[in-house]
């Protein structure tokens, strides 16, 4: 890797309108391959029509609308032509094998994919690296990783590190003992989910004990888990289920900022909305006017345009001498870069105020 909610006031009004329109990438994306042409044609250095493919998990999610709004213009300006095919619905897996399918017979010197199924994906992506295609995965990685050339993506772990880092610094300054309700994906250890929760514990200072899982740790700040599907409805769930656990939360961690705005309606129909601290990550426009209203305390803002532009410039370098991008030093993927935005700074934690959020944010 989305949903409005029912508003309840004019708090919840805003935070209906924002939160619910920014959709996580990757782990909570949807579907796969209704195909559209867009861009420009250009030439390789022999002179042939390069063609470029981008394949999304749906055309609708703001956050791969933003995707197709980045490789189109890379596209336009790289003098490549770009196929975008964009999916029909969650797990759309066959629709995204039929896209590779039509990008081999196109002839196009490689593709860019967000897959829905990172393990079923991977003997499509092996048939286009057998055909001389260049394989990007964005934002998702595949499973295997080395199963697609390269990898641009968010940093899921820091994106979530972050927020840690600046809860921790808050209840402290403020003096207050932390209790932490979590809203994480799905039971099933997606990795942008299992990066982003695991990144939040370590930032606060909290033992995750092990590092790839989910739910292991004992520290008794953590009320408990529960599982949103990304969504507003299901955050709404969640956060009901674990206020009946405990009614003491105080700061509430979630996974993207649809289930942030269902955590919130939750919190206001239960007049608590004041005394929690929402954190999450995801940095569309409507989830930073959620930061700037009050609504979330802070969120990690991720950059769906840069992942795509990087993605294009990379198949038409390949394309014009073979050159491969290479990861960011010290990382196993190409870094596209994760900001804190907030309008509560708090000492030795980096970030950026509303004002960056809104000029860079996406949805």
């Amino acid at each position: 890797m989305r949903n409005p909610i029912s508003p309840r006031g004019r708090r919840a009004a805003v935070i209906a309108t924002g939160l619910t329109a920014s959709l996580v990438l990757a782990a909570c994306g949807g579907g796969s391959s209704s195909s559209s042409g867009s861009g420009t044609t250009g030439s390789a250095a022999s002179g042939e029509e390069v063609i470029v493919g981008l394949i999304t998990k749906t055309d609708t999610n703001p956050f791969f609308v933003k995707m197709k709004e980045g490789a189109t213009q890379a596209a336009q300006q790289a003098g490549v032509q770009l196929q975008s095919f964009a999916g029909k619905q969650d797990g759309d897996n066959e629709s995204q094998v039929q896209a590779i399918e039509n990008l081999i017979s196109a002839g196009a010197k490689g593709f860019m994919i967000t897959a829905n199924d990172s393990k079923a994906i991977v003997p499509s992506l092996d048939k286009a690296k057998q055909a001389g295609m260049l394989v990007i995965a964005l934002d998702t990685p595949v499973d295997p990783p080395d199963a697609a050339d390269a990898t641009f993506a968010t940093d899921n772990f820091q994106a979530g590190n972050l927020i840690g880092q600046w809860s921790k610094a808050k209840f402290e300054a403020e003096g207050k003992q932390a209790r932490i309700a979590m809203l994480d994906l799905s039971p099933n250890g997606v990795s942008v989910d299992v990066q982003r929760d695991q990144g939040f514990l370590s930032g606060f200072g909290i033992d995750v004990a092990n590092k790839e899982q989910i739910g292991d740790e004992s520290d008794p700040r953590i009320v408990g888990h529960d599982v949103t599907d990304g969504a507003e409805e299901g955050g709404r769930t969640a956060m009901e289920n674990l206020l009946q656990k405990d009614p003491t939360i105080n700061l509430v961690y979630t996974i993207n900022e649809p289930s942030a705005a269902g955590a919130y309606a939750a919190l206001e129909a239960a007049g608590k909305q004041n005394d929690v601290t929402i954190v999450s990550v995801d940095g569309g426009c409507p989830g930073v006017a959620a930061v700037k209203a009050g609504q979330l305390g802070a969120t990690s803002q991720q950059y769906p345009l840069k992942m795509a532009q990087e993605g294009v410039n990379a198949i038409a370098a390949f394309a014009k001498d073979g050159t491969k991008p290479e990861n960011t030093a010290g990382k196993t993927f190409v870094d596209t870069g994760v900001n804190l935005i907030t309008d509560q700074p708090q000492n030795g934690v980096p970030s950026q105020d509303t004002t960056f959020g809104q000029q860079n944010c996406w949805g």
